[in-house]
């Protein structure tokens, strides 16, 4: 059985609650009785009161416990999930063609924590437009990259970008 770690989290906190008042019920229970007689002549019916009490507690331990071992459990699987997802991204947009404008080709860097994953690059011209992906494998890539592909994928993994040049003014 599987429950959500949110529940859990609830969980065990309305437990420690639960123990806490119970405490604070017997602790309140012992100081308004009488002065306290002789060990000897102690009802034996408080003595079980507080035993039940203790293995209430004890119990309500043991489920706190399993449930704290479940939620670490749950963490270290959705760590292991979470390093192969997509968390590293960068993207460059420029003019692939001097007659073409807007810059409207780019280079898209997908990349998991690793820097695997794909660098997608679209090449916008005035008749067309084409699409090229390419995986990465640990920041580089067995095909031929661009310049382009290059810096995205240099800056989806931290790294600063290159300084690009200055498109004239015509």
């Amino acid at each position: 059985m599987n429950i959500p770690a949110k529940t859990l989290s609830i969980l065990v906190i309305v437990a420690l609650g639960m123990g806490a008042l119970a405490l604070l019920v017997a602790f309140t229970a012992a100081s308004r009785r009488k002065p306290k007689p002789e060990p000897s002549t102690l009802p034996v019916h408080l003595d079980d009161v507080l035993r039940g009490i203790l293995e209430a507690q004890a119990r309500s331990l043991q489920r706190l416990e399993a449930a704290v071992r479940q939620l670490a459990n749950e963490d270290v699987r959705l760590g292991e999930r979470l390093s192969g997802a997509v968390q590293r991204v960068a993207l460059i947009r420029y003019d692939a063609f001097e007659d073409v404008g807007g810059r409207l080709s780019f280079s898209c860097a997908l990349l998991d924590e690793r820097g695997d994953g794909v660098v997608m690059t679209s090449i916008n011209g005035r008749q067309d437009t084409r699409v090229y992906a390419k995986p990465v494998h640990r920041g580089t890539s067995d095909y031929n990259l661009s310049e382009e592909e290059v810096e995205a994928i240099r800056e989806a993994l931290g790294a600063a970008p290159a300084p690009r040049q200055a498109v004239e003014a015509g």
